[in-house]
């Protein structure tokens, strides 16, 4: 095996809970075992590879590199870039015409020495990685690519568990206690709270959880009016199965008349095909990222969610909160905390012993932390529905139990 000499970090994708404390923890571990490794940070992820904008690991970053997983957001910056998208790549500037953005990548990595690359992001992050590592193996470039699942869907495939997502359940659920006090500014209060989770509803269903158990960590005052009936979650809607607005307005509308608020959880990504069927008939647009991702700040499922339900409940406001920035930004938590360590650590053994692959919990290994195989990563993994903790928390609020809109493998 090849002595390893440098090491590149890059994030990408959307932010979560773990980009710097991965990078931090990285850092440390490679100073630990490996201190003559020479360490650099691409800029804004896929771009600056392809451009060979880089910043360099100091001996100061070296011995204060655990300040970085105390804080959100990732310090050398992300992007949206899909290497195998030439025409958005030259779109972009970021490569020129004729030219292989794959080529460019490992190119520029062999121009600056790089031995291993680290690449910290979600689906789209590591299937590009593998995409990525693919290439560098039929070409026969000497390097090593270790990635690490960042995702706050916790969507994808074989990670039992993606780095950030329980933070970002729990920030969620701060952001609630507080934006759902504003329906006592109005009678027959309407909120909605749109959760990330384009094709999976896993954090929306676990905002919810975190929720209800500070609710049940809190004191009301039935007495004067303050009862924990006004500020519960009254529904919660996933994008893996679909909403019956004609039945659920019934439901909720008795508690819109007995609680004068109704409080609805939903995925940003429920019901998006539906609506993008409405926006076709209308002539309009949907617009898509470089992924081929319906962009959903267009579609606005929230807004969407609010009208109808707004109109069939006969609200006097309704209103929809979005937590995701607010979520997806955040310091991780202890948890996360104890799982992103573990799991950079192995990143590093493995990067070290010449293993690429992505590092998480491998779902079809006792969720051993793992070097999961480049070909097995996938996204799109969806929130099972008939979870027995979900089942259990729509019971005790009164949804019925939802059928399975459809099945991916």
């Amino acid at each position: 095996m090849k002595e390893v000499k440098k090491v590149a970090f890059l994030t990408a994708g959307g932010l979560a809970p773990c980009l710097s404390s991965s990078i931090g923890y990285l850092i440390d571990e490679y100073t630990k075992k490996s201190p003559n490794v020479e360490m650099i940070g691409y800029i804004n992820g896929y771009m600056g590879l392809l451009k060979g904008d880089s910043i360099p690991v100091t001996d100061e970053v070296r011995k204060n590199a655990l300040i970085l997983t105390k804080h959100g957001g990732s310090p050398i910056g992300n992007s949206r870039v899909k290497l195998t998208n030439v025409k958005d790549c030259v779109k972009r500037g970021l490569v020129k015409e004729g030219e292989d953005p794959l080529k460019v990548a490992a190119d520029q990595l062999v121009k600056d020495g790089v031995d291993v690359i680290h690449t910290i992001g979600g689906d789209d992050t590591n299937t590009t990685a593998a995409d990525l590592a693919a290439y560098l193996a039929e070409n026969n470039y000497p390097l090593i690519v270790v990635g690490l699942p960042k995702t706050i869907d916790n969507d994808v495939y074989p990670i039992k568990q993606s780095l950030g997502a329980w933070t970002a359940a729990e920030e969620g659920a701060k952001y609630f206690m507080n934006v759902v006090k504003e329906n006592s500014a109005n009678p027959r209060a309407l909120t909605v709270h749109e959760v990330m989770g384009r094709n999976c509803g896993w954090l929306t269903y676990k905002t919810a959880q975190y929720y209800r158990k500070m609710l049940s960590r809190t004191k009301f005052l039935p007495q004067f009016n303050l009862t924990r009936e006004r500020q519960e979650v009254h529904a919660v809607y996933v994008p893996e199965s679909k909403i019956d607005f004609k039945s659920e307005a019934e439901r909720l509308l008795k508690i819109m008349d007995k609680c004068d608020s109704v409080n609805i959880f939903v995925s940003e990504g429920a019901g998006v095909k539906d609506i993008i069927a409405e926006m076709k008939k209308r002539g309009e647009e949907v617009p898509v990222d470089a992924f081929g991702h319906p962009r959903l700040d267009k579609v606005n499922v929230g807004q969407y969610v609010a009208k109808r339900f707004g109109e069939l409940l006969k609200a006097e406001k309704t209103q929809v909160f979005k937590s995701g920035y607010f979520a997806r930004a955040a310091a991780p938590n202890k948890k996360d905390l104890r799982l992103i360590e573990k799991c950079a650590r192995k990143a590093v053994e493995c990067a070290l012993n010449g293993v690429s692959g992505v590092v998480g919990p491998d779902e079809n290994d006792a969720a051993k932390i793992r070097a999961c195989e480049f070909p097995r990563i996938k996204g799109g993994k969806p929130f099972n529905v008939r979870k027995g903790s979900f089942r259990k928390m729509l019971a005790e609020i009164g949804q019925p139990n939802p059928r399975k809109k459809r099945t991916v493998k």
